[in-house]
């Protein structure tokens, strides 16, 4: 499958990858950050760039001890993603603690804005991106919700999910051991 032709270079990180994009022209930030992380230091060091910052744990279900993903932040994130064009987004990096769940469920809703008709190109991209990748499934759904693709980009994140699996046994096997292992396919079943 082709690249999507993206008005901007889109990169995604973890936090201790930071300081290798201060000296990259990056034009607009999506921060994702635990509630109660501090501010990353290393963006002094960046050049001017407009960056939105959000705050909310990588879970995928509500709960007291948590604080999820909720409708606002998803609204959040697809408000960053209309003005990144009007703005002259030349380089977006998204970023959360790790660079594998949160910040790649952003970097997907980003590119779904500009791709509605071929969700499936947008995993393929955030995989070219971050081949390491696994989008929290709860950010997806409301953001598939939110611009009415009607399951499309879901069943696109599962097979994702399914060809990171298959790549990163290691990541596999971590999350089937913690609350998010039905979104860990079984590698006994066939694959569609």
């Amino acid at each position: 499958m082709s690249q999507p032709q993206l008005p901007f270079r889109l990169s995604i990180c973890g936090l201790d990858e930071l300081p290798a994009f201060a000296a990259e022209g990056v034009s607009h930030v999506v921060s994702i950050l635990d509630p109660e992380y501090p501010d990353p230091e290393d963006f002094a060091a960046f050049l001017p760039h407009r960056r939105a910052v959000l705050r909310f744990d990588d879970v995928i279900v509500t709960g007291d001890l948590y604080q999820a993903p909720g409708a606002g932040d998803v609204a959040a994130i697809l408000d960053v993603g209309r003005e990144l064009e009007a703005d002259g987004a030349t380089h977006v990096l998204v970023h959360c603690h790790a660079g594998v769940s949160r910040s790649t469920a952003a970097a997907a809703l980003l590119l779904a804005q500009r791709m509605p008709d071929g969700v499936d190109g947008v995993f393929d991209e955030v995989h070219r991106v971050r081949p390491r990748s696994w989008p929290n499934s709860l950010i997806v759904r409301m953001g598939d919700a939110q611009l009415g693709l009607n399951g499309r980009l879901v069943a696109a994140m599962q097979r994702h999910h399914a060809r990171v699996a298959l790549a990163y046994p290691d990541l596999a096997a971590m999350l089937r051991m913690g609350m998010r292992a039905h979104e860990v396919p079984d590698p006994s079943a066939p694959t569609r």
